[in-house]
């Protein structure tokens, strides 16, 4: 019997209703990922002992969208990370596909224990909200093992506190004149000049400029006093062909251009693939167009190249410990730097530093035309240092090379632990907030003269 076909329409199948979520909900989603990417980028540069931007820049790059926030979680989370990973272990929480996003984990552990209960809208969130129960009776055993009343207590952490660094403002003078930058931030925060640096500007602790129409223009620059007085020691003249050896992120090379008012041309010089996107940022936001970005290794660089037979400076402020900058740079945050592990960076990891260090200034000083080299380091380690510097000083002295005395009024200078120590330039951590080291090579006026002939 045939069957009779209905003209009645199909019964229409009944789809879930897409859940919809507040924009607080997604911001928070977001900002926990914007955290996770840089938590990430900084333990594996930390566990590698490998030089990575510091926490400070990553965040404040310009693909972040939520700095402050960010900023803040990133922040929190390696306070507590210890804890964390003791919780997580104890609690048995994460499986295989779990501890494959471990900074995702940490992050949302840390709002989940510490922080603000994260909104049910990511799988990572959904599943460790349900073992939340588990993550806080592991805290509690762990606050009884360790015999601690608080959390605190249980972290121990040294906050490095003493007294509080100055804000240091680089103007950009492509953009913008130092005057009217003076003007346009006198509206929030009391300016002066710096002494030492003619386009730095000085301003109050704790002044807060990261979202400052100037910084996102590109007009002025955030970058401490011993970065900014790199470029200045060099003192390139404007029509020069410059090599900047490690250049990225970007904010010395960005100096010498402001001080070659825009002209000659800047080779600038990064390996890391990632650090050439930062270093390129920068470029672009200055608006510097005598940068010229070469991805690859300055050690590479053939000095007899004619392509390099009119470079006549070279700026080199190489991979360091940053032991100078250790609190500006948040590193004692980091696992490394733990109770548990040496408090001071390990003699094995500063040798292997410096054996670059020394490569690469000997690399330097080895390009023939070249008239001045500006060695750098924001370390206070003697290691990376005089002793770099006196290891290359028979070398720098055969190339018709010694040292001069960069900032001649600057009074704190180098240990007195080789000839003309007293030309290399400190800045002291606790006197200048910060630890810095330059030195500055030039050519000799006879010797400048018999190339000529």
């Amino acid at each position: 019997m045939a069957r009779r076909k209905s003209n009645a329409p199909p019964k229409a199948t009944r789809q879930p209703a897409k859940q919809k979520f507040s924009s607080a909900e997604r911001s928070s989603l977001y900002a926990s990922r914007e955290a996770a990417k840089v938590l990430g980028t900084v333990l594996r540069g930390d566990a590698e002992r490998r030089a990575v931007a510091s926490i400070k820049s990553l965040v404040f790059s310009p693909s972040v969208r939520n700095k402050r926030g960010t900023f803040a979680l990133v922040c929190e989370t390696l306070k507590h990370l210890t804890v964390i990973k003791e919780v997580l272990e104890i609690a048995n929480a994460l499986n295989s596909k779990w501890k494959r996003q471990e900074p995702l984990v940490y992050i949302i552990c840390y709002d989940i224990l510490f922080g603000k209960e994260p909104p049910l809208i990511g799988d990572a969130e959904k599943f460790l909200m349900k073992r939340k129960d588990a993550l806080v009776s592991s805290l509690a055993t762990l606050l009884v093992r360790k015999k601690a009343e608080t959390v605190d207590e249980l972290l121990g952490v040294s906050q490095l506190n003493g007294p509080l660094k100055p804000r240091y403002v680089h103007v950009n003078t492509l953009k913008m004149d130092v005057d009217s930058a003076v003007q346009e931030l006198g509206k929030l925060y009391k300016v002066q000049k710096d002494e030492t640096v003619p386009d730095l500007l000085v301003m109050p602790p704790g002044s807060d400029l990261h979202a400052h129409h100037l910084v996102k223009n590109g007009r002025i620059f955030l970058q401490g006093k011993g970065s900014s007085m790199v470029a200045a020691a060099l003192q390139p003249e404007a029509d020069w062909e410059v090599i900047d050896a490690c250049a990225a992120p970007g904010n010395k090379t960005i100096n010498l251009a402001a001080l070659m008012k825009g002209q000659g041309k800047i080779i600038a010089c990064e390996l890391n693939e990632e650090r050439v996107k930062r270093l390129e940022q920068t470029i672009k936001l200055s608006g510097a167009t005598n940068i010229e970005v070469f991805h690859g290794d300055f050690l590479g660089l053939d000095p007899e190249d004619p392509s390099f037979a009119k470079v006549r400076a070279i700026l080199l402020d190489p991979s360091c410990s940053g032991s100078g900058t250790i609190t500006d740079r948040l590193d004692h945050l980091l696992p490394s730097h733990s109770a548990d592990n040496n408090k001071n960076y390990d003699s094995i990891r500063l040798h292997k530093l410096a054996v670059f260090q020394k490569k690469a200034l000997a690399h330097a000083l080895s390009f023939p035309q070249v008239e001045r080299v500006v060695y750098s380091t924001c370390s206070i380690h003697q290691i990376e240092n005089e002793d770099v510097v006196s290891s290359v000083l028979p070398l720098a002295s055969s190339l018709g090379f010694e040292l001069a005395t960069p900032f001649p009024q600057w009074q704190r200078r180098g240990l007195p632990v080789l000839a003309g120590s007293e030309h290399l330039l400190r800045m002291d951590p606790e006197e200048d907030k910060e630890g810095f080291f330059i030195a500055l090579f030039t050519k000799t006026k006879q010797t400048r003269e018999l190339e000529l002939v």
